[in-house]
């Protein structure tokens, strides 16, 4: 199992650097549009390699969609710790009962009671 990882790393890298050096060129990432920033007179803009800014994408597609199945699965952890107080609650409560058949409460009946 250990040999399928690394060699997935490895082509996963492979991949990587021809991605990075397939775009290399350098793109003006901007944060408004160039007709919005005019009317505004301010604009923010960044010169970046184009393959910065495929993994910057790609990162933040990733942590989006972390964040989103974080949140759509909240119900299911709240049942899940509300389900796990309940068996511990319960399971309490099964060995209360046990050490209360345990102990036998007239001692002429212990003393008849066959040990187990």
């Amino acid at each position: 199992m250990r040999y399928i990882r690394y060699a997935f790393l490895a082509a996963l890298a492979v991949v990587l650097i021809t991605v990075a050096l397939a775009n290399r060129e350098i793109v003006t990432l901007r944060l408004l549009p160039a007709e919005l920033s005019g009317f505004l007179g301010w604009s923010w803009s960044v010169n970046l390699p184009l393959f910065i800014v495929i993994f910057m994408g790609v990162i933040a597609g990733v942590l989006i969609g972390f964040i989103w199945e974080w949140l759509r699965e909240h119900k299911l952890r709240a049942e899940g710790r509300r389900a796990k107080t309940a068996a511990v609650k319960l399971a309490t409560e099964v060995q209360d009962l046990k050490r209360q058949q345990a102990k036998p409460e007239d001692e002429v009946l212990a003393l008849l009671e066959p040990p187990r």
